[in-house]
This record gives structure tokens, C-alpha cells and sequence, in this order.
């Protein structure tokens, strides 16, 4: 009885601990600038929702979050149209170096994106997809793919081969018997899969900052524009990031018992 007691009481002191960051950035939304840079309030002495109200009424800040959803979701389909064939190979098929081709894709997500920026951006704009949504997509695929093909090739290996072998033979084709079959059995791995994709994505700073200027921005750069000859405006820098945590909030709500199902059995 007293050791569940101290492992309740240290799993509340580490989510406290987490949670102090979010709750401090949701109380500087919720009052004025002047109240956040000249006393400390654990609680806004004056609720105001100010600074939600400059965004939502502020086109920059809008187009920002459509291009940042647009792409980030652009991303998402790239990786799992491509990470699911190629795992799917790696995992049921035996070829010429397969295990250092596997290795070499785990290096790409391994090195910083910094390493890579600067040939992207010279290759992109050779191409023009600099500034677009399509270049920040395919830029995020060389860290995203290989991560997804990890962990779906995780799941896709802990599933016997006998099942692709019965269904061929009760007459399944196999277009049939990956989508009807295959594809819901490693469903806990898809959810995991985009989540991941989502995530990193959606605050990933470096290369979409190199590879947009003025048609497309980032929402983790717009962030910026909070800086004036006044100073910072905290209130939207806090409420832009509160704003921000909201798509991820929602995603692992609707992919939480394919997360739990991946977390245990997976490669994650």
C-alpha cells in the first residue's frame, strides 16, 4: 500500500513539473503585457483575452496556420504512402544489402538537420520548390520516412507470414489482402506512424525557415512578428504557443488507443 503511494505521489510530482511550463504560458495569454513585465501573478489580475483576439484577427497569423496545417498534412500522406510499401518489403523480403540499406535510412534521421539544409536549399531552388508548400513537405520526408519505416517495419515483423500465404491462397489478390487484411493488423502502427510524422513536422524550424521567405511561413517562425520597437508582446508570443499545442492535443486524441497498442507493441 505504501509503495503504490509513493509511486502515485511521484508520478503527480513529475506531471506537476510538466505541466508548470503550459500553465504559465496559458496564465501570460490571459493578461496584459503590462501586468506580465511588472509583477509575477500566479493567476491573471486582469483576464483578458487580448492577445487571442490580435490573432484571430490578424490574416498573417491565419494564413500562417493554414500553410503550416497544409503542409504538415501534405507531409503525413508522403510518409505513409512511401514508409508502408517500403516497410512492408524490408519486413517480409530478404534482398541484396538490406540490412545496411535499413541501417543508412536510420543515419539520415540520425543526423541534424543542419547537415542537410543548406544542400536542400540549393537543390530545392534549382527545382523551385523553394517558398511553397510541396518543398517544406518533401524536406520533412528525409527525417520523417525513415523513422516511419522503423517502426512500421517493427510491426509488420511481429506478424507471421503464414497470414500472407492463407489469405493468397483463399483467393485474396494482393492489393485485396493488404488493404482488407494486413493493413488492420498493424493499424496501432499507422497510428504511431503519423503521430510521429505529425509532430515533428508541425514544430520542425530549421528547414522550413530555410526553404520559405514571404508566400509561406512556418508557425513556430511567425512567431516573430511579436517583436516590435516596444519589445516582445508576450501575450501573443504565449497565446500563439498555446494555440499551437492544440492540433497535437487533438491528434493524440483520436490516435491515444492506437498509441497505447503501438507503445507496447511496436518498435516505439
Amino acid at each position: 500500500m505504501k509503495s503504490n503511494f509513493l509511486k502515485y505521489l511521484v508520478l503527480v510530482i513529475y506531471l506537476s513539473l510538466l505541466l508548470i511550463p503550459i500553465y504559465w504560458m496559458l496564465n501570460i495569454s490571459l493578461k496584459p503585457n503590462l501586468e506580465t513585465q511588472t509583477k509575477i501573478t500566479y493567476i491573471p489580475e486582469t483576464l483578458t483575452f487580448e492577445s487571442y483576439g490580435k490573432i484571430f484577427g490578424s490574416n498573417q497569423w491565419r494564413l500562417t496556420f493554414l500553410q503550416t496545417f497544409a503542409y504538415v498534412l501534405l507531409n503525413v500522406g508522403i510518409v505513409m504512402l512511401v514508409s508502408i510499401p517500403a516497410a512492408y518489403a524490408f519486413s517480409r523480403h530478404d534482398f541484396w544489402a538490406k540490412n545496411h540499406l535499413f541501417f543508412w535510412l536510420l543515419t539520415n534521421r540520425m543526423a541534424p538537420g543542419a547537415a542537410f539544409a543548406l544542400p536542400i536549399f540549393i537543390l530545392f531552388s534549382e527545382l523551385r520548390l523553394t517558398d511553397n508548400v510541396l518543398g517544406v513537405s518533401l524536406a520533412h520526408c528525409m527525417f520523417n520516412v525513415p523513422l516511419a519505416i522503423w517502426i512500421l517495419e517493427g510491426f509488420m515483423s511481429s506478424i507471421p507470414k503464414q497470414i500472407d500465404e492463407t489469405a493468397f491462397i483463399d483467393g485474396y489478390g494482393f492489393l485485396g489482402f493488404f488493404r482488407k487484411i494486413f493493413l488492420p493488423l498493424i493499424a496501432p502502427g499507422l497510428g504511431v506512424t503519423a503521430f510521429f510524422s505529425f509532430m515533428f513536422s508541425w514544430v520542425e524550424l530549421l528547414l522550413s525557415t530555410t526553404l520559405t521567405s514571404v508566400k509561406v511561413k512556418p508557425i513556430a517562425a511567425t512567431l516573430s512578428i511579436s517583436l516590435s520597437a516596444a519589445g516582445w508582446d508576450w501575450g501573443v508570443i504565449a497565446a500563439a504557443g498555446v494555440l499551437t499545442m492544440i492540433p497535437g492535443a487533438i491528434v493524440i486524441y483520436f490516435v491515444r488507443d492506437y498509441m497505447v497498442k503501438g507503445f507496447s507493441l511496436g518498435r516505439v
